[in-house]
């Protein structure tokens, strides 16, 4: 694990009222892929949000929608704001890594927050992803765009990306009984996001 890395759940657990009011004021570009995403949800459906964040916009959007949505995050400051402003989800301090809920959920998602893991701790996430995952359950998560590692700036502090290569998250995805239905690099209508869907269909 690299020194920014493991500093990641630090950073934004003291950086929480700005990432709040940041992600606030952000552009809502999400939505198009969240209705693509809940188009093999049920409509009565559960949902894995991990990395939550604050809970806005996505998780607060699922729950509109009305799927069943349990977030976890690392931050303390972030959960406890998700359970103050949207009462009706599961929100629980947790690390996704490490993560064994011992049941299964329509769909997954891992929003900008599963590519500020490392290599090995990435690759080591697709059993989570299949653990937690119905048979024909939704994956959704955002990578980069090819193999290697990016250090960002937020607000004056190293937040740190790395991204396996298109190929070796497809092989992943397949070993652990998922398949791609869509991904897209440099999404121009969602922020330049790469974007991965994928089902678990065995």
């Amino acid at each position: 694990m690299s020194v920014h890395e493991s500093l990641i759940r630090e950073l934004y657990d003291r950086l929480a009222e700005r990432y709040i009011a940041d992600r606030r004021n952000a552009p809502w570009n999400e939505r198009p892929w969240l209705e693509k995403f809940l188009t093999h949800i049920p409509p009565d459906g559960s949902v894995l949000d991990l990395g939550c964040g604050a809970g806005t916009p996505i998780g607060g959007y699922l729950l509109s929608r009305g799927r069943a949505v349990t977030g976890i995050d690392t931050s303390p400051r972030l959960i406890a704001h998700c359970r103050a402003t949207l009462l009706d989800g599961d929100w629980r301090v947790a690390d996704m890594r490490t993560l064994a809920l011992s049941r299964q959920f329509h769909g997954v998602i891992a929003w900008d927050s599963f590519f500020h893991l490392g290599h090995d701790a990435q690759r080591a996430m697709f059993p989570v992803f299949r653990d937690h995952a119905l048979p024909g359950a939704m994956l959704m998560f955002t990578s980069g765009a090819d193999h290697g590692e990016a250090y960002g700036d937020y607000h004056g502090e190293t937040l740190y990306h790395s991204s396996l290569a298109p190929e070796e998250y497809t092989r992943r995805l397949a070993d652990n009984g998922f398949s791609v239905v869509e991904r897209v690099f440099n999404d121009p209508d969602c922020g330049d996001h790469c974007v991965w869907l994928a089902q678990r269909t065995h």
